[in-house]
């Protein structure tokens, strides 16, 4: 990531020239994020997160602001088999002592 962001910096000049202002790091990042779904390339995702760090330095966001949440406040993770919401540790996802293939397991 830092190589990304040191090649950037030589191609595109410093941040602090560009953004906010004048180049926007969310909608940079969902570019990537969405030529990452579509290739797999993970080159994409060291954008993405390069760009995200852009976006918490230089927010662009009218409301940006840090406030650090418990649980509560998180929308959790989203589990790979079913597609939902799930606030549950890695043991756990997955993982019903109640599912009828339950008795297979371990």
């Amino acid at each position: 990531m830092k190589d990304a962001m040191t090649v950037s910096y030589y191609k595109y000049g410093p941040l602090v020239n560009g953004f906010p202002d004048k180049v926007d790091a969310l909608g940079s990042l969902m570019m990537r994020l969405e030529e990452y779904a579509k290739t797999g390339n993970t080159e994409y995702v060291v954008d993405v997160a390069n760009f995200a760090m852009i976006e918490f330095m230089h927010p662009r966001h009218e409301e940006a602001h840090y406030k650090p949440t418990d649980d509560d406040g998180s929308p959790g993770r989203r589990a790979a088999r079913s597609g939902r919401r799930d606030k549950r540790d890695n043991e756990s996802i997955d993982n019903n002592p109640q599912s009828s293939t339950a008795k297979f397991r371990d």
